[in-house]
């Protein structure tokens, strides 16, 4: 399962008539969806020798002047892969606007957009406990590589010592790879390894197996299913289960992938906290809180009594949609209150009704919420915030970090709730005295995570926290520019 962005790269953009009658009616364009489903291409630059850009950019007729012709190979590459580099290159220089007006997509929107298609091509349709297939795996590598080796070059500052001819030590200051690129790109890719490796563990496996789309009901068993995701195999498993030590490695390989997914989703909620709020989604917003909330949402958070598990069991979250819906009113909820209290010193106490402490205390509860959300339903596609970010970010190794670690995250949840599928099945097939897995009393379109989410201990303390402290990392560092 990956998630797509579905709002169009043009929102909020100016029509410019000099630069459209420039290119000519007959090249323009309509606005394509950020996210489509094709993979890209893209190689380092340094993979190539001087010789090599003649073939690479030659019109396909006579060779270049100058240059003898040369067989279009580098390294094991064949010559369809040239071709292919050379489209999705282009792509990539044009920022997806094949028209060359300059109205195409950011660089980091561009590269944002090839992970998250490469990742859809590669694993949109791997929906069964298996190994992927040598070519597919070989590809999601190479081009993997290709694309995260823009982050080699992406480098800051920063102070070093060095001793002269005359043995005096001077300081100055040198270049490195973006801190926050060198912790985190390396990370990602460890967890990249385990989710493939932890596919690979499924091969040649016979405690169980998955039964035909098409097979009748009888071979379906009770383990059939009835509108709930039907388009995934049914998975069979032996009559009386499995055993119990098929059972415990299945279970290891649980939670193996579920430690890869809370990792990953750390680190994509670190990076969305470092993307600043786009000005777009704040002028999109309602005036106040409440507003954004509705008065019965807006009456729970702000009542002197606050209990937010109690308050998630009031709510209605029966539908993916509804759950979006409550996770999008809060999201804007916070971002207002955040806004208000940085305006405090430009206002007296007196110019609103609600004072500093109470809205700072609101704003608590609300992040509280959010987080319980994201523990019960991992699967629910990005809010509102989250796609604004994502589509106005300039900084490309954000924007890199953002969507692998999204892809990874989506790719573990997927594994885990596969997973979940032979456990549900072996609980049927051992009779009605097992309990079934609470994940799979979960409603349609939506796959909750199995229990409750529990509280924070920092909320039951009365500690000052924030949603990234709760998931594993540090707070966003200063800016950097």
């Amino acid at each position: 399962m990956v998630r797509f962005l579905k709002r169009g790269h043009g929102a909020g953009k100016p029509y410019d008539e000099e630069r459209d009658e420039g290119c000519g009616a007959a090249v323009r364009q309509a606005e394509s969806p950020i996210l489509e489903d094709v993979s890209w291409d893209v190689p380092a630059f340094d993979d190539y020798d001087d010789d090599d850009y003649g073939v690479l950019f030659q019109d396909q007729g006579e060779p270049a002047a100058g240059r003898p012709r040369k067989a279009p190979l580098i390294g094991d590459e064949t010559p369809s892969e040239i071709e292919l580099f050379k489209d999705r290159y282009a792509k990539l220089l044009l920022g997806e606007d094949m028209s060359g007006c300059g109205k195409g997509v950011p660089s980091s929107l561009a590269l944002s957009n090839a992970i998250t298609n490469l990742a859809a091509s590669i694993f949109g349709e791997h929906s069964r406990l298996e190994p992927m297939s040598a070519e597919r795996k070989a590809r999601w590598r190479r081009e993997m590589d290709w694309l995260l080796s823009v982050t080699d070059h992406i480098v800051e500052f920063v102070p070093s010592r060095q001793t002269s001819e005359d043995g005096a030590t001077i300081e100055i200051m040198i270049t490195q790879q973006r801190g926050d690129l060198q912790m985190n790109i390396p990370a990602l890719r460890k967890l990249d390894a385990m989710l493939i490796g932890s596919l690979d563990d499924f091969e040649d496996q016979t405690m169980f197996s998955y039964v035909s789309r098409d097979a009748d009901e009888s071979e379906k068993g009770n383990a059939r299913r009835d509108g709930d995701k039907w388009w995934l195999p049914t998975v069979r498993v032996p009559l009386g289960g499995l055993s119990e030590s098929s059972r415990r490695w299945i279970q290891l390989r649980k939670d193996s992938a579920t430690q890869v997914h809370k990792a990953a989703m750390a680190i994509n909620a670190q990076v969305l906290m470092e993307m600043e709020v786009p000005e777009a989604y704040v002028e999109s917003l309602p005036k106040n809180g409440r507003e954004s909330l509705g008065d019965t949402i807006y009456k729970s958070i702000t009542d002197d009594v606050f209990d937010p598990q109690e308050f998630l069991g009031r709510m209605d979250l029966s539908t993916e949609h509804k759950i979006l819906d409550l996770k999008n009113r809060i999201e804007a909820s916070v971002v207002i209150w955040k806004r208000k209290m940085q305006d405090k010193e430009s206002k007296p106490s007196w110019a609103s009704a609600v004072s500093l402490e109470k809205r700072e205390l609101f704003e608590e509860r609300a992040e509280i919420i959010l987080i319980l959300i994201k523990q019960r339903f991992p699967g629910i596609p990005q809010s509102a915030l989250d796609i604004s970010k994502i589509q106005y970010n300039k900084d490309v190794g954000l924007s890199i970090q953002e969507s692998y670690s999204r892809i990874l995250e989506s790719l573990a949840f997927m594994l885990i709730s596969r997973i979940d599928d032979v456990l549900y099945a072996d609980s049927i097939a051992r009779g009605p005295t097992t309990k079934c897995l609470k994940g799979r009393q979960s409603p349609p379109n939506v796959e909750a995570k199995t229990g409750h989410a529990k509280v924070p201990p920092e909320v039951k303390a009365g500690k000052k926290f924030s949603y990234t402290e709760h998931v594993g990392v540090a707070r966003s560092p200063t800016a950097r520019h």
